[in-house]
């Protein structure tokens, strides 16, 4: 990210506070950009801050699945930083459990974060790129949205609605200048993907992560290794 040259360009980065979303805000204030770190959780995004120390970085505190609270802070963004050059949508959530173990608000739940988060972030966000023509949407999948699992039906099937729903967006967009992608990790060092593992403190990935299971319809990774954060970073933020 070094030879990227973002400087004074405000960019928005949901689900900021750790894991893919803390490394792409990261990355652009490498590159110079002033960033909006948006997140829920408030302790660790405050711990973001202290941690990152730089004056381009600006801290918001909301739920991405209220329209009201992610219109207001797009409104204070716009009227206190800087008009928004891009948007980065990695907020989400997982709840594991089997489909007849999920319960209705842990299905709402995935889809408000996950889904919902989605439409109203990039419909606030379009809103204010449209008149000028110009900007860049990225939305992080999974490659959950493409292949079917066991104990994810929630997950994924949200995540492939965000798929769906920003490549429909990508083309009502694209005569205004405005590009939008979608970035599908796969199995990632985050404390999402930590929390899957036996011993979620563990530095490594245990083998059946790297392996996969038949049994559950998990496809193993032939590099024996999970991806970090970091190299999903240049991803979002050259598209």
């Amino acid at each position: 990210m070094s030879s990227t040259d973002f400087t004074d360009q405000l960019f928005v980065v949901t689900g900021a506070a750790q894991g893919i979303g803390a490394a792409v805000t990261q990355a652009l204030l490498d590159g110079n950009a002033i960033v909006a770190a948006l997140d829920v959780c408030a302790n660790t995004l405050h711990a973001l801050h202290d941690r990152l120390a730089s004056p381009r970085l600006q801290t918001y505190h909301l739920d991405i699945s209220n329209y009201s609270q992610v219109e207001s802070t797009v409104n204070r963004i716009e009227t206190n930083l800087s008009p928004i050059v891009g948007w980065v949508n990695v907020a989400g959530i997982l709840t594991p459990k089997s489909i007849l173990e999920t319960t209705s608000a842990d299905w709402e739940r995935t889809f408000a974060v996950n889904a919902t988060g989605v439409f109203n972030a990039c419909q606030c966000a379009a809103r204010v790129m449209v008149p000028r023509r110009s900007g860049a949407i990225v939305t992080v999948g999974s490659n959950a949205a493409q292949v079917p699992r066991k104990n994810m039906a929630a997950y994924a099937a949200s995540k492939a609605a965000a798929t769906q729903f920003t490549r429909c967006l990508g083309l009502e967009l694209a005569e205004f200048g405005i590009r939008c992608n979608i970035v599908s990790p796969g199995s990632t060092n985050t404390p999402m993907q930590r929390s899957l593992w036996p011993d979620n403190t563990a530095a490594e990935a245990p083998d059946a992560v790297l392996e996969g299971s038949l049994s559950q319809f998990r496809t193993g990774i032939p590099l024996r290794r999970i991806a970090c954060p970091k190299m999903w970073r240049t991803l979002c933020c050259f598209c």
